[in-house]
């Protein structure tokens, strides 16, 4: 029965481990596509337009929430310290917000709950980042360049989301990644 306990104790730390390990990759990937992949700036608020989010999609559908939360906080925060330091406190609270609506419990990558998610994602992203530009600039008077940055900026990711969910799902991914995390012997 010890021997048992401490079997279980080492799984459960090499399965942290490789989830810690996981989201530490997800978090570099993203801060590099936000950063310097497809990065275009706009507007006079130090704003750009990228595609990280749609890694921060993934990670939200192959990582446990808490893993995913950290992912995306740790990438976002990091390009944006590359990029513009001014966004990163707004930023981190706000990537980890549009993790929420996302599942990872399925073995698909596209299913009906995250085909919907990117679009509550984007609705998150835009109202979190309209009220921080008001809070960092003493107006809550938009411009359409920032409200059509974020439109841009969503829906870009949310096509390269569906696009590698489509590909993830035809090469049954999901599934081996799942057993990898758990250190199944069928991985």
């Amino acid at each position: 029965m010890k021997k048992d306990r401490e079997i279980q104790k080492k799984t459960d730390g090499r399965e942290k481990t490789v989830k810690m390990a996981a989201a530490g990759l997800f978090a570099a990937m993203i801060a590099i596509m936000t950063a310097y992949i497809c990065h275009i700036p706009y507007g006079a608020n130090g704003g750009y337009i990228h595609f990280g989010d749609a890694l921060i999609y993934l990670a939200a559908v192959f990582l446990p929430k808490p893993y995913a939360l950290a992912a995306a906080a740790i990438g976002g925060g990091v390009a944006d310290l590359l990029t513009a330091p001014m966004w990163a406190p707004a930023t981190v609270i706000i990537k980890m917000l549009i993790v929420l609506p996302f599942s990872e419990k399925q073995e698909k990558v596209l299913t009906p709950r995250n085909w919907a998610a990117p679009f509550a994602a984007a609705a998150l992203s835009a109202a979190g980042y309209y009220l921080a530009e008001g809070i960092l600039f003493g107006s809550f008077i938009t411009p359409a360049a920032s409200l059509a940055g974020s439109l841009i900026q969503s829906g870009g990711s949310a096509v390269f989301f569906f696009a590698l969910g489509a590909a993830f799902d035809r090469a049954r991914v999901k599934g081996k990644i799942q057993r990898i995390m758990h250190l199944d012997s069928r991985a």
